[in-house]
């Protein structure tokens, strides 16, 4: 079994079925994993889209649960005859010493996955049993009990763990790790070409850096533009520049009346940016990822308006007039912005207009 997209189990054993809000939530969320007690299989109903993993105390307990399905427990000779009857099997490890330590990866091998919980909140332990497991098939899961603690098991050694078993009941950090998914999902934007019908110069205004706490590559940047149904791609400063240094965390985004795609589709005034805001980084395949903003560095320069067409709807960005300012092109080459003409084709992003305070809301809403 190979690894690919990050597990989240959300761990319903101590969670009583009568919890109707904290059932109901994940029931109705993106969680298709979910951890019972063999008790709680029998008696709880669950939607048709729930993967259940059980959780048993003993080999007896496997009487009765479904082919093929994962049995997680603490207990070897548990897990032993689990695998014999056809099962796939997850061993639950705690780690409280570095003998401990040593010993769980060697454990872990042995199974399709390994759920690991630690006794301090150091990332040490977790970054060495990654490091263990990485040519192994063995899928790793590290226990958390926040949202945020799963962002950084992610986050570890670049990589991360496979997955994490979510633990908890606290209704605001599941509706947090459910958030978390709905966005993950989310995270894709079809980006379209545009045909440029207009560029000219608007003269001096304010425009604004986007400077972040991560570094873009040369097909990265962000989707910047004057209204809300869509915007232009604007490329990070990883491009040649004759005369200084590049700035890869840096996009050069626009006029600070511009809007920024933001997660969860929605839109962020650049004047509303500020240290440790998020915006959507996006890549020339439509593939976005979140960043957060470290700085914006808002200065008077010259502006150049860009206008034109997609899938015949007029959009629009002003960015600072220069030629060291990038716009990425629909065929995946950035553009010298002072160099765009009439007839250029561009890369941008459509959505339906129409936003209130960055969301979207369905009402008669007019830009120009």
């Amino acid at each position: 079994m190979g690894k690919g997209q990050k597990e989240i189990w959300f761990d319903g054993r101590t969670v009583p079925l009568e919890r109707s809000d904290i059932w109901g939530l994940v029931n109705n969320s993106p969680i298709e994993k979910v951890v019972v007690s063999a008790e709680q299989r029998k008696n709880g109903h669950f939607p048709h889209k729930t993967h259940l993993i059980t959780a048993v105390r003993d080999a007896e307990e496997l009487s009765g649960l479904p082919g093929g399905e994962t049995v997680l427990s603490d207990r070897r000779e548990v897990l032993e005859e689990a695998n014999r009857q056809g099962y796939r099997t997850c061993v639950f490890l705690s780690v409280n010493n570095r003998e401990a330590l040593e010993q769980s990866w060697q454990e872990a091998v042995k199974y399709d996955y390994a759920a690991v919980d630690f006794d301090l909140p150091t990332n040490i332990p977790l970054e060495l049993i990654i490091a263990r497991l990485q040519d192994s098939n063995t899928v790793l899961l590290r226990q958390v009990a926040t949202a945020a603690d799963m962002e950084v098991a992610f986050g570890v050694l670049e990589k991360g763990s496979d997955g994490v078993l979510f633990s908890g009941m606290d209704i605001i950090e599941v509706q947090q790790l459910t958030n978390y998914l709905r966005r993950d999902n989310a995270w894709r934007l079809e980006l379209c070409p545009l045909a440029v019908t207009e560029v000219r110069h608007t003269g001096m205004g304010s425009r604004a850096c986007i400077d972040t706490t991560d570094l873009m590559t040369r097909d990265e940047g962000m989707i910047v533009g004057s209204t809300s149904g869509g915007g232009i791609f604007v490329c990070s400063e990883t491009h040649f520049l004759p005369y200084m240094n590049l700035r890869p965390f840096r996009v050069n985004a626009g006029a600070v009346h511009s809007y920024v795609w933001a997660p969860n589709n929605s839109t962020e005034y650049i004047t509303d940016l500020a240290a440790g805001s998020k915006v959507l980084c996006v890549n020339t395949k439509g593939e976005a990822r979140e960043l957060t903003v470290g700085r914006v560095k808002t200065e008077v320069r010259p502006l150049l308006l860009i206008k034109g067409e997609a899938a015949g709807r007029e959009l629009n960005v002003i960015v600072q007039d220069d030629w060291h300012i990038r716009i990425m092109g629909a065929d995946g080459h950035p553009r010298n912005a002072s160099a765009i003409r009439p007839g250029d084709s561009l890369l941008a992003y459509l959505c339906d207009p129409g936003r209130h305070v960055g969301i979207k809301v369905d009402e008669t809403i007019i830009e120009k």
